[in-house]
């Protein structure tokens, strides 16, 4: 994905922006009653159109109200996601559609309202602009309907455990769908350069890595004649010691080396957090972040954490669904991996650290990772090892002889 399509997608998702574009359109439609006033039949002027003030008035006294309460619902929806899951899963409810919607319709309502209201006390519409305005209220109070009732709908469930964990999984597939980097079932995925490399990248500040450009890297590495050799994906923390990217020999003798090393840093997005969208190992860690949470003293919910890992396991089927083998595709462009045995142990270490004494939660992970193990073929003992890592700090947490048997038993049936 270029950079700038990525640039506008994260404008795109920001609240303000479809509060902004809604509002806007809501003016503009208040406005317009006047210039379409001529399209009017003459006969149709008075209808109703005395009444139009009173109906302005009272939608807009309601439209605040509801639209201060939708906020006030959004703010709790996003304070339980932060309390009962994790605050990296808040910005998905942020970028929720169809909150956004509700709370820009609203707002727009309002605004629609007060300017026609404005305009009706400047005498800037005659009968037949007074008759338009009429109708584009009743439009107005039919959107507003309907969207009211999706928001209610949606406020049962918004910001539950429940909907968080699908949020944070569904954002995992959707960037896992959407990964164009080269796979790998196991080691490791992005490797620091050489520190024989004499032409390094760094990035001037300590971020994480969003976005990566790889078509603008690769038209760059034509463009030198070269091989650029990524070290940092979306998800890596660059600091100024680790770098983004290297190239091979010769190219620090060019007197454009400093130019160069410009143009590889325009092709990454750094920012202070990570994002969702070319990372699904941070999909995946959230999920993980959820069920620890979950399995706190404070909170003793197996329950959640087994249902993060039934989550868990449909993204890693989503990454065995792809095509595995094979390099990048892009020329001039060497790329680090995307190692599903990192993703996993993103997932499994936490909860089998944090779940080792509950031996519902063992027994779930051997089975995730039976279920791994059963389709990776010949490299089933990467995961065979991480179940036995599971097992022995679950023998070593469990104070009953029977849940050791049990958890040994769930190993044995499903790893057979």
């Amino acid at each position: 994905m270029p950079k700038w399509r990525w640039f506008i997608g994260q404008i795109t998702r920001r609240i303000w922006f479809r509060a902004a574009l809604i509002g806007l359109l809501s003016v503009l439609l208040a406005l317009a009653a006047g210039g379409l006033a001529p399209l009017i039949p003459y006969e149709f002027a008075k209808l109703g159109s005395g009444s139009v003030d009173s109906v302005l008035t009272v939608l807009a006294s309601s439209m605040l109200a509801v639209t201060t309460f939708s906020l006030t619902a959004m703010v709790t929806a996003f304070s339980g996601a932060s309390q009962n899951g994790t605050p990296r899963a808040t910005e998905l409810l942020v970028e929720d559609a169809a909150a956004q919607n509700a709370l820009s319709t609203f707002l727009g309502a309002f605004l629609f309202s007060i300017v026609g209201l404005i305009a009706l006390k400047a005498n800037l519409y005659g009968g037949e602009g007074r008759a338009v305005l009429l109708a584009g209220t009743v439009g107005v109070i039919v959107w507003i309907s309907i969207v009211l009732l999706r928001w209610i709908g949606q406020l049962s469930n918004f910001g539950r455990v429940s909907d968080t964990i699908a949020r944070v999984e569904r954002k995992a597939r959707d960037a896992l769908e959407d990964y164009e980097g080269p796979l790998t079932i196991t080691g490791e995925g992005c490797r620091r350069a050489p520190g024989h490399a004499p032409f390094q990248v760094h990035s001037d500040e300590a971020l994480y890595v969003a976005h990566v450009d790889r078509h603008r890297l690769s038209e760059l590495a034509k463009h030198c004649e070269t091989q650029i050799h990524l070290t940092a994906a979306a998800g890596t923390f660059a600091d100024r010691t680790r770098a983004l990217a290297w190239f091979k020999d010769g190219m620090a003798d060019k007197e454009d080396c400093a130019e160069i090393a410009d143009k590889v840093r325009a092709a990454f997005a750094l920012e202070p957090s990570r994002d969702f969208d070319q990372d699904p190992r941070f999909g995946v860690t959230v999920l993980g972040e959820i069920a620890s949470r979950a399995l706190s003293p404070a909170v003793n919910d197996p329950g959640t954490a087994i249902a993060v890992l039934s989550a868990g396991l449909r993204v890693f089927d989503d990454f065995l669904d792809r095509d595995i083998p094979g390099d990048g595709d892009l020329p001039g462009l060497s790329e680090p991996r995307l190692s599903l045995e990192e993703m996993v142990r993103d997932l499994i270490d936490p909860l089998s650290r944090d779940g080792a004494g509950i031996v519902e939660v063992g027994i779930r992970i051997q089975r995730v990772l039976g279920s791994i193990a059963m389709r990776v073929g010949d490299d089933r003992g990467v995961f065979l090892a991480i179940a036995r890592e599971a097992i022995e700090r679950a023998n070593a947490a469990l104070g009953q002889s029977h849940d050791r048997e049990r958890l040994a038993q769930a190993h044995k049936s499903a790893f057979a």
